[in-house]
């Protein structure tokens, strides 16, 4: 099945509506972020990656200054399946491509695990963003 999800790299202007739709769907509507929280000025400057499956987005994550990753969600029915992990992979890729020696991220504490398993390590104690536990993490590229 996920031979048919394609990772399109995209801008917010081109994507918003289906950037916006994952968006919301993981954070606002199940992990109860608030949408003045959720939705930043750091959008439209972003680099964002976007996980289709057919005409529907499944997955999405932004890249800052290719350097920090941020805003990773993956709608629940394909959770497990390794669309996170092509997302992230593909993050990874640009970033080292535009000469970045290390990446950050803010990781809910959760997901640490799955962070670990692509060679990031916890650089922070936990610490709570929007009421979600996270913890800071880094890999290094070098």
């Amino acid at each position: 099945m996920l031979k048919q999800v394609i990772i399109q790299q995209v801008t917010w202007q081109q994507a918003e509506a289906y950037l916006r739709e994952v968006r919301t769907s993981v954070f606002i509507e199940e992990q109860f972020v608030v949408p003045e929280f959720e939705w930043d000025e750091i959008d439209s400057s972003a680099v964002h990656l976007l996980a289709m499956h057919e005409n529907q987005a499944i997955g999405c994550l932004r890249i800052i200054h290719y350097a920090k990753i941020g805003r990773m969600a993956v709608l629940k029915p394909w959770r497990g399946l390794g669309v996170g992990k092509m997302l992230l992979s593909e993050a990874i890729i640009i970033c080292a491509l535009y000469g970045s020696k290390q990446i950050d991220l803010s990781a809910q504490t959760h997901a640490i695990h799955f962070y670990q398993q692509a060679g990031f390590q916890v650089i922070s104690d936990e610490y709570t963003d929007v009421q979600i536990p996270h913890v800071d993490m880094r890999l290094s590229l070098d």
